[in-house]
């Protein structure tokens, strides 16, 4: 992420934010296809909204010309927060690497700073589930993709979810004990998963590189235990809310951020 020079409330911070960019200015939004900001023009409503920075979003959200795609999020003050990016990780016979070298080409020119890819399966999903070929595959590959970004100034990071070649809970484990790649946590796929967005980010905060927050506006995730399990062990990357609920969400986060640096007190 850009420097951004902090407000005058930035010396009073709590504990858990000292050295960090305040949490109000990590605070970015997830375009959705058909969504109310799934436009260019939204992005105006972004910064009427004062989120800091945006995922690139969905074909057609923004020009395909990278530089292009650079000026008009500059002219809305925000920052690019990353993209997320299907890409097959599983199959011997794919490089994913030439799949992603547009999406790293678009993100280093719009200075963006995470790649975050989630890994459709190959082939049938009952049959490659436990094909140990298919795993050491993906292994490997995502590896790959942490190096590639790397090599730009980005980082990488895999996003577990339900019905992909990673899903939240053991497939993830298994990645994060046989890779280095980073985690994408999406609060919502771990929720419907079955699992524990805040007990997640507790035990492997460290390996957290981006975080996309959904369940806040339905009272589904305990905001407040994730931010804080994650802002203990250092974290200083983006909470990205989905789009078609962000105002809601966002007074929510907005509120915790002032708390914690003590506007208003």
């Amino acid at each position: 992420m850009t420097s951004h020079q902090h407000n005058e409330h930035s010396r009073d911070v709590h504990p858990h934010h000292v050295g960090a960019r305040p949490l109000a200015e990590r605070i970015a939004v997830s375009p959705v296809p058909g969504g109310p900001l799934d436009s260019a023009a939204g992005l105006a409503r972004l910064g009427e909204l004062g989120v800091a920075a945006t995922e690139l979003g969905p074909p057609g959200f923004l020009p395909e010309d990278p530089q292009e795609a650079a000026r008009l999020l500059a002219d809305a003050g925000l920052e690019a927060a990353g993209q997320v990016v299907p890409v097959v990780l599983d199959d011997p016979a794919a490089d994913p690497l030439a799949e992603l070298e547009p999406t790293l080409d678009r993100l280093t020119a719009t200075e963006a700073s995470t790649l975050v890819v989630v890994a459709p399966r190959s082939g049938d999903p009952a049959s490659s589930r436990d094909d140990d070929g298919a795993r050491e595959t993906l292994l490997r590959n995502v590896d790959r993709v942490a190096e590639a970004a790397e090599a730009r100034g980005l980082t990488a990071a895999l996003c577990p979810r339900v019905g992909t070649a990673v899903e939240p809970g053991d497939d993830t484990q298994r990645v994060l004990d046989g890779s280095r790649i980073g985690l994408c946590l999406d609060t919502g796929a771990v929720l419907e998963a079955g699992g524990d967005p805040v007990a997640l980010a507790r035990r492997h905060a460290r390996r957290i590189a981006h975080v996309h927050l959904r369940g806040v506006a339905s009272g589904d995730l305990d905001v407040a235990g994730l931010v804080s399990a994650l802002e203990d062990a250092g974290y200083d990357g983006w909470y990205v809310l989905q789009d078609d609920e962000v105002e809601e969400a966002l007074d929510h986060l907005l509120a915790l951020a002032a708390q914690w640096s003590g506007v208003g007190t």
